[in-house]
């Protein structure tokens, strides 16, 4: 069984700084890529960031220059550093995790969500 742990969403006025983390725990084997995803209310959920086993990243466009996703390998955790934070990032944030893992009749691949972080941008 794997399970991702969300920690660090809170409120934070316009301009501010949050920093995620999630941590994945359990049967890893490997860890093909890691991410962030959005949903504001009223809206679908959209990809944030995300950074791939061999470390390149990418991020959507409402945020570059602004996040940053890196990585903890040996603690099998991804951080998002947001800057500059503007209300319309107000949102859930959830991990996400694209993982081998051991079974008890092999390993398999498969995608694992965290419960989500809620981030809000106000005054």
């Amino acid at each position: 069984q794997v399970q991702l742990v969300e920690s660090g969403g809170g409120l934070v006025q316009p301009g501010g700084s949050l920093r995620l983390s999630c941590a994945a725990s359990g049967s890893i084997v490997s860890i093909n890529a890691m991410g962030w995803f959005r949903q504001a209310p009223g809206k679908q959920r959209e990809l944030v960031a995300g950074i791939f086993s061999g470390g390149s990243t990418n991020y959507a466009d409402s945020v570059k220059g602004r996040f940053t996703i890196s990585r903890d390998s040996a603690k099998n955790t991804v951080y998002l550093q947001m800057n500059s934070l503007k209300p319309e990032d107000t949102a859930v944030y959830y991990c996400n995790a694209d993982l081998l893992s051991r079974g008890s009749s092999g390993n398999f691949r498969r995608i694992y969500w965290g419960q989500g972080t809620q981030v809000t941008v106000s005054s």
